[in-house]
């Protein structure tokens, strides 16, 4: 039976190459979606078995819009993780010279990641916010004639048959996103092989603000020797001051000592939500080639 997997689109998308790459091998149809909230809830409503959108980044942090959406939107699991190094590419519909363009349009996230080359190379360019790299190639081809350039993938360039104006644009080389894959309770995890590593999240909410509470916590898994590769606080929006801690820690849920420390601090009075165990994909090479004619289904 075909997949349908959801991803943020268009075509050319850094979270299509990582949609791909967690089906490599396997029938799927990758259907595209405008924003990051679009994708998770056709995964929720049943219009598609899996979705796949970015959660973190090593430059700019977390994506809030992701993070947010699956702590207070919908009721999905994690089902795996992928890491891409990213580079972002200046794309205009013809050559131009840099003092030429008037706008440029991009992701926040693409923009921030290139704060320094726009700075230096294009001060003068009014910034034009978009849901997608890919949507910004989009709609800068949209209207070819115009002094316009977007800040993009190579997938979207050889999509859209556009220029190259600068290639590897991102102020830092160590530029890289978390992708997740995310379903249902009932859908199955990706195969995992010996040298995948397992990680689980929780959100964890305090019963009460305290000091040294957050420590308590911690020291649950400090004591059982549980590393944690990531916390991170988010508003509950309930009230000021009050928050989730959203941890990332190696290992699977099932693990004893992982299974101790949830149990150690659900004693503590505090909430503690289950967000998956699956596994991280790394260190495996990554195509960013797409069939042709599949980029925008």
């Amino acid at each position: 039976m075909q997949q349908v997997v959801a991803y943020l689109g268009p075509g050319g998308t850094f979270t299509e190459v990582a949609a791909r790459h967690f089906f490599t091998g396997q029938t799927a149809r990758f259907d595209p979606y405008p924003n990051i909230s679009n994708v998770l809830d056709a995964v929720s409503e049943g219009r598609a078995e899996y979705g796949v959108v970015p959660i973190e980044n090593s430059i700019e942090g977390t994506v809030t819009m992701t993070m947010d959406w699956l702590i207070h939107q919908v009721d999905l699991t994690l089902k795996a993780e992928l890491t891409l190094p990213i580079s972002q590419q200046l794309i205009s519909a013809s050559r131009r010279e840099f003092h030429e363009i008037k706008k440029v349009y991009s992701h926040p996230q693409a923009v921030a990641q290139c704060r320094m080359f726009l700075h230096q190379h294009l001060p003068h360019a009014e910034i034009e916010y978009t849901s997608s790299t890919a949507a910004a190639v989009q709609s800068m081809m949209e209207q070819p004639e115009q002094p316009w350039a977007a800040i993009g993938t190579r997938l979207a360039r050889s999509l859209y048959r556009a220029e190259f104006l600068g290639e590897d644009i991102q102020d830092h080389d160590h530029n890289q996103t978390r992708f997740v894959m995310v379903g249902t309770a009932d859908a199955p995890l990706l195969q995992r092989t010996q040298e995948d590593k397992a990680k689980s999240t929780y959100a964890i909410r305090l019963n009460s603000d305290y000091p040294g509470a957050l420590h308590r916590v911690l020291s649950a898994f400090a004591s059982r020797q549980l590393n944690l590769t990531k916390i991170e606080s988010r508003p509950t929006k309930k009230e000021l001051g009050s928050y989730y801690f959203i941890l990332d820690v190696e290992r699977d849920c099932q693990d004893e000592r992982l299974a101790s420390a949830i149990a150690e601090i659900e004693k503590l009075g505090c909430d503690v939500r289950w967000f998956g165990s699956y596994p991280v994909y790394q260190d495996q090479p990554v195509t960013t080639s797409v069939p042709q004619g599949k980029g925008a289904r």
